[in-house]
């Protein structure tokens, strides 16, 4: 028997995860109230226009434009409008009257998120946040919770579904850029302006979220290193597959070494790489996400699945309602980030990685042994190198690093394209996971 008031719910956005979050909140209602040991009652649904059509069906009069009134008389407030404002007003008014807070705004997150979490710190709140990242895989919870204990050492994550499927679908069918973004689109998974994903912002904000939190260090979105796919070609995937590699969209978030200093700070960062095909993120395909984790203690764990869809999100803004709402039931002051660590934040030119690089160069005496002086001269170590001649008179040179520093390659870049025997400099990708 439930003996616990009902706690009310106010849900910020109507769209196609807020729709869906209204909908199973309606039907599941009785077993959630179980789960949670109180009612949980939808009072209301914050949008701009209450008759804009909507792909649920649900009761007219939960509709309202007046969220300020909703938030007030809220025991949870739901935030799933996007974006940063007003978004961050009406969290921060929710957090300050002593609602919790699910959301699934990545934005406002990487942006606002030590303004936020104050906030809520100061009333002894709840900010939930699980569906910002990776959609419906459980990937904060364990960061914040389960491995809060451990020393997370890496993530890699493929946590943009959208250049998931381009990349994957130009590896499958040797499609070029163009072609696999345009059946991207026409299936619903890329915007009609793709700027947000195939540019990389998306992944770089969600990079921000997962290295606060797996460093217990506030890690700004402006610090994110950020490349998106927009210059991988369908000779560049053509040439990793031969070579046993795919190219990834991946958010990396590194515990480091300063090299110049020796000591410990964190980088993160978005690009496309090389992955190695017996990796398991290699085998992340389609529009599917997925976060490897190294960790100390646990080792090496991995979390797979949808990283969008509305149906998908909204399973897990329910599960952070579910477990804001018994936090209501029990009592206790809502859980407070730890971001205390304030470890520093290095600049991409201190990472250190592996590098493939490909360039075409004069087919003549001494050329190998320019470019291999160029790479010595910047302390940039050659692991391999395979070379194809071409009936043109030119040869084209795979180079494959040791582990070097990214300043050092960039130097190296600059110099072979300064040499009277480089062509042209046909490709760089890290080569991540290995």
């Amino acid at each position: 028997m439930i003996a616990y008031r009902s706690l009310r719910v106010a849900l910020l956005g109507g769209g196609s995860v807020g729709s869906q979050v209204a909908r199973l909140l309606i039907e599941h209602g009785p077993e959630l109230a179980q789960r949670v040991g109180a009612e949980l009652e939808l009072v209301g649904i914050a949008v701009r226009d209450v008759d804009a059509k909507r792909d649920v069906e649900l009761p007219r009069e939960l509709y309202t434009t007046d969220a300020e009134t909703l938030i007030l008389g809220a025991d949870v407030v739901v935030e799933l409008i996007g974006g940063l404002e007003p978004a961050r007003t009406l969290v921060l008014q929710a957090l300050r009257s002593g609602a919790d807070v699910v959301t699934a705004n990545k934005a406002l997150l990487a942006t606002h998120g030590p303004e936020l979490f104050e906030a809520a710190e100061q009333v002894g709140a709840q900010l939930s946040y699980e569906a910002a990242v990776a959609g419906a895989i459980p990937i904060i919870r364990p960061l914040r919770e389960s491995l809060a204990g451990d020393r997370v050492k890496r993530i890699l994550g493929i946590v943009n579904g959208t250049t998931n499927f381009i990349l994957d679908r130009m590896d499958t069918s040797g499609a070029d850029l163009d072609d696999a973004l345009a059946v991207a689109t026409e299936l619903g998974y890329a915007e009609a302006d793709p700027t947000a994903d195939i540019g990389g912002y998306d992944a770089a904000q969600k990079a921000a979220i997962l290295a606060s939190l797996a460093f217990h260090t506030t890690v700004p979105i402006e610090s994110v290193h950020r490349e998106g796919i927009t210059s991988v070609t369908a000779a560049q995937i053509e040439s990793a597959r031969k070579a046993g590699y795919v190219v990834k969209l991946l958010a990396i978030c590194e515990r480091l070494t300063d090299p110049d200093t020796g000591e410990e700070g964190v980088s993160a960062r978005v690009y496309p790489a090389l992955v190695d095909r017996r990796h398991p993120l290699a085998a992340v395909h389609g529009a599917n996400n997925a976060v490897f984790v190294e960790a100390e203690a646990a080792g090496s764990l991995m979390f797979y699945g949808a990283g969008a869809g509305g149906v998908e999100t909204a399973s897990a803004v329910l599960g952070d309602l579910v477990a804001v709402a018994r936090r209501h039931v029990v009592g206790g002051p809502g859980l407070a980030e730890s971001t205390h660590a304030s470890l520093p934040v290095l600049e991409i030119g201190k990472v250190i990685t592996r590098y493939a690089v490909t360039i075409e160069v004069t087919d003549e005496p001494g050329v190998l042994a320019t470019v291999a002086r160029i790479f010595a001269d910047h302390e940039v170590s050659v692991e391999q190198l395979e070379q194809s001649v071409s009936a043109a008179g030119t040869a084209t040179l795979v180079i494959g690093t040791h582990h070097a520093r990214e300043s050092a390659l960039a130097e190296t870049v600059t110099a072979l394209e300064a040499s009277p025997v480089v062509s042209q400099i046909a490709s760089v990708l890290r080569v991540e996971g290995a």
